[in-house]
């Protein structure tokens, strides 16, 4: 199999050469290219495509928000796994919303983040849990109305449950049998319906409301 090119984004050298240490013992993640600021990062991202950006969310110049936004932008094939040590709301949610994969805090960097590369580049989305309960509570304090418009039909919940384990489209598609781009235009709805931004936001709503049972691994 191919390796997983990754572009490494953070201001701090010694913090950027250590990540790259580890990833360096990872057989099918391969380190392409490394960014100081987040104007070299979009810069770098543009030139080389990598399948992963792994973007420290504070940088002096263009801030890993923008950062992110205009890589996602960009570079669509693209997927962003934050890294970071900066877990306040506005931080979360302003990388979420910029189109982050996933938010992973450096204190878990040395056991997570070669498998939240994984996760992220087969398109699933990783969050640390203390960012996970962060987004829990955020749901939990936001009135979410219903209404009959925003049921899912039993297809929808079906193909959610699947989405939510971590199958891709063409999976889903093979064991249901239908189209991917039936399944694709599913997890659209899904989305709409739930009035969230991302997979991550869909499975916190679905979690909350009881359309789920367990969480995404």
């Amino acid at each position: 199999m191919a390796s997983i090119r990754v572009l490494l984004v953070d201001d701090h050298t010694i913090l950027r050469q250590g990540v790259k240490a580890l990833l360096e013992r990872e057989s099918d993640i391969q380190i392409v290219g490394e960014a100081a600021d987040g104007l070299q990062a979009v810069r770098l991202a543009k030139q080389l495509q990598p399948d992963v950006v792994v973007m420290d969310a504070q940088m002096p110049g263009l801030s890993g928000t923008q950062a992110t936004k205009t890589i996602r932008q960009a570079c669509p094939r693209t997927e962003v796994l934050v890294l970071t040590m900066h877990d306040s709301s506005y931080t979360v949610f302003g990388m979420l919303k910029a189109g982050a994969r996933g938010y992973l805090l450096k204190e878990s960097a040395s056991t997570d983040l070669a498998d939240a590369i994984r996760a992220v580049h087969r398109g699933q989305s990783v969050l640390h849990p203390a960012v996970a309960r962060m987004v829990v509570e955020q749901i939990n304090q936001a009135e979410l109305p219903v209404t009959q418009d925003d049921e899912l039909t039993l297809r929808e919940r079906e193909i959610f449950e699947l989405i939510a384990v971590g199958k891709t489209s063409r999976e889903i598609a093979e064991k249901l049998g239908l189209s991917a781009k039936t399944v694709d235009n599913c997890r659209a709805h899904i989305l709409q319906k739930l009035h969230a931004r991302n997979k991550a936001e869909a499975i916190t709503i679905g979690l909350q409301r009881g359309l789920l049972q367990v969480a995404a691994p």
